[in-house]
């Protein structure tokens, strides 16, 4: 059992979705500094419906907790879950990051500096406020396109609008919502600031995937617009959240023992 944390101390969860990344979730489980000052740092895995030792990797790799789904849900789908959990577990500031070790999980600190020091409630990890290199022409061009319309749409230029390397302080986390299941990346941004929340960038580093499969498909567009426009078109506070916190193809729950 953990025991209670002294008032100074503060904790961060770090959520990490991950679907059929047996070869690298363990590597960024083991880059994610555990203490950082006076936050303690926790990690928690959610696996959506991998069909190799994802799952189990995770578990013996020293995530904190590891929540699987039977299926595929889809990656809005289980970063709302894990956000919600995160709050749900007491987190003071959350922080997604990838499964695939593309985002530097050893740069946390910097993403969740502007939060510890009250200068914005929602942070990105922005990869284009340094140079970039290895990341393919269509992916390039993509982000740049839905970047662009973002900035549009916030009056609020980003460098980054798909990054999926994020930090939120506590508020930002109870009234996040993500409208769809298929994806989170324009729909969150647009959430949270439409609620008054501050924003800001942070540079990170950038590495190229070198194993797995990017869900990233033709089909990317035709599923992320109306989502912008769903977004767009109904009440940030007063609606129903896009998907319950408690999703029923959840089944099974690991905590490690600390």
């Amino acid at each position: 059992m953990r025991a209670s944390k002294p008032n100074n101390i503060r904790s961060c969860i770090v959520v990490i979705p991950a679907h059929n990344e047996e070869s690298s979730i363990a590597k960024v489980i083991a880059k994610v500094p555990r203490w950082m000052n006076d936050v303690e740092v926790r990690v928690l895995v959610v696996n959506d419906g991998s069909t190799d030792q994802t799952e189990k990797i995770a578990a013996s790799s020293g995530a904190d907790y590891v929540y699987s789904y039977e299926q595929n849900r889809g990656l809005g789908a289980v970063i709302y879950f894990g956000l919600k959990q995160a709050y749900a577990l007491g987190a003071d500031i959350a922080v997604m990051i990838d499964a695939d070790d593309e985002y530097p999980a050893n740069e946390i600190p910097a993403v969740i500096q502007p939060i510890l020091e009250d200068r914005a409630d929602y942070v990105m990890g922005s990869r284009f406020l340094r140079p970039v290199q290895g990341m393919k022409l269509y992916r390039r061009l993509g982000n740049f396109c839905f970047t662009w319309l973002q900035s549009i749409l916030l009056m609020k230029r980003i460098t980054d609008g798909q990054t999926g390397f994020r930090a939120f302080n506590r508020a930002a986390l109870r009234d996040l919502d993500i409208i769809h299941d298929y994806n989170y990346a324009q729909v969150l941004t647009l959430n949270l600031v439409r609620q008054g929340y501050r924003i800001h960038e942070v540079a990170i580093s950038y590495q190229t995937r070198t194993a797995g499969d990017s869900f990233i498909r033709w089909y990317y567009v035709l599923k992320v617009l109306p989502a912008i426009w769903r977004e767009l078109t109904t009440s940030p506070r007063d609606r129903a959240h896009g998907q319950s916190p408690t999703p029923l193809l959840f089944h099974k729950t690991i905590q490690s023992q600390s």
